[in-house]
């Protein structure tokens, strides 16, 4: 039997009591017969045998609530989703204490597109019910509902508060994020037609475009941005990094001057962002021009000095400046930083052996080789929405550690 079935049905419970209810109808005998086999095909899922059974049932008593509510629940059980739905409410007129009858009703109602009489059972099963499981499932209904509804704040409140009660449950985080997805999408058609030639229209239409890799259409949107307000602070930063993404596909010196230029100029309206300066600093390592990487470098820890990333970028380039040891301090930072990043130990093994230190440099590489060796447990894939708003240190694969 499921575990959704096991939680709503009431034929052990009420079975049990067994033919004694019965003493004084004049089928007992028939009843006492029906109610056993039901009861077995139930306990042994044979729901096919148990559904004939509790049929036989409703026969011989109509007026019984609970023989309505275990036939429901067998019809639920196996999708009769338009059966199980009058034998429930039969059996919540007959007895309207039942209210797991009433918990398996909405969710009824709700596989079937009923979603307005779905919401009251759903409501009061997320709410009030103490089984998690049950409180799962109502909750799960409830995204499916309010969503058909188009009552997408509630749909968000509910997804909010599932994955408060089940953070690690995988289909509750598939189903809140697509509720989380849809409403950005919504929040995002609202505000083109609220203001579609906005600053924040462009600026969504460049953040969309970007995503999507088309990058010239997102430099023009955010070039419409600053015509409209020249010394908007976030804008020259985010042509820069599309620039970038583009350098990066087409192998372009052309976009990667530019994306320089674009960070610059975002320097200039904000003189205070470190992540522009810690993109002219790593453009400008990775072209080996090693005295404006650590002068940008650390630039951005000085706006910014829990900056794991420019942690990294500084002591890369300290150590190609042949400064392994001033470097040191950098990359252990980095590390107490974040701790599960390899890239951080990789280039501590790299500064340790610099200096000499054998015993401090095994530590760290076994430490990278650890993390490395580490099975994945799922493939890698391209991240949809991502954090990170910078480029990512990675280890050069020609650098020894």
């Amino acid at each position: 039997m499921s575990r959704l079935l096991e939680i709503l049905s009431f034929a052990i419970l009420f079975w049990t009591c067994g033919p004694t209810l019965f003493a004084q109808v004049s089928n007992a005998d028939l009843v006492a017969h029906y109610s056993e086999a039901g009861q077995s095909a139930l306990a042994q899922g044979r729901y096919a045998d148990a559904e004939s059974a509790f049929e036989k049932l409703r026969e011989l008593e109509p007026g019984v609530a609970e023989v309505h509510a275990n036939l429901g629940a067998i019809y639920f059980q196996e999708h009769k989703y338009d059966q199980a739905i009058p034998e429930l409410r039969q059996a919540i007129k007959l007895k309207p204490s039942l209210s797991k009858s009433g918990t398996l009703l909405a969710i009824a109602l709700s596989e079937t597109g009923h979603y307005k009489d779905a919401i009251s059972g759903l409501e009061k099963g997320f709410s009030r019910d103490p089984d998690p499981q049950v409180k799962r499932m109502c909750g799960l209904q409830l995204l499916r509902v309010y969503s058909g509804l188009q009552q997408d704040e509630k749909a968000v409140r509910t997804a909010l508060e599932l994955n408060h009660l089940f953070p690690e449950d995988p289909e509750i985080l598939y189903h809140t994020g697509r509720i989380y997805g849809n409403f950005a999408y919504l929040t995002m058609k609202k505000l083109g037609d609220a203001a579609p030639d906005s600053v924040w229209r462009n600026e969504a239409a460049g953040e969309a475009y970007q995503s999507e890799g088309a990058y010239q259409q997102a430099i023009n949107a955010y070039e419409r941005v600053l015509k409209s307000d020249p010394t908007r602070t976030g804008i020259h930063f985010r042509i820069g990094r599309t620039y970038q993404e583009r350098a990066r596909s087409t192998h372009s010196q052309e976009d990667l001057a530019a994306a320089t230029r674009e960070f610059l100029l975002e320097l200039e309206v904000d003189p205070r962002n470190a992540n522009a300066a810690y993109e002219i600093a790593e453009i400008h390592r990775t072209e080996g021009d090693f005295p404006s990487a650590e002068k940008y470098f650390k630039m951005a820890l000085g706006y910014y000095p829990d900056f794991q990333e420019a942690q990294l970028g500084l002591g890369a380039t300290l150590i190609s400046l042949g400064r392994a040891s001033e470097a040191l301090r950098y990359l252990e930072k980095a590390v107490e930083l974040t701790p599960g990043d390899e890239v951080g130990w990789y280039r501590l093994a790299q500064a340790q052996r610099k200096l000499g230190n054998t015993e401090a440099q095994q530590r760290a590489l076994a430490e990278y080789r650890r993390l490395h060796e580490k099975p994945k447990l799922e493939p890698e894939t391209q991240e949809l929405f991502s954090s990170s708003e910078v480029s990512k240190q990675r280890i050069e694969p020609a650098v020894e550690p």
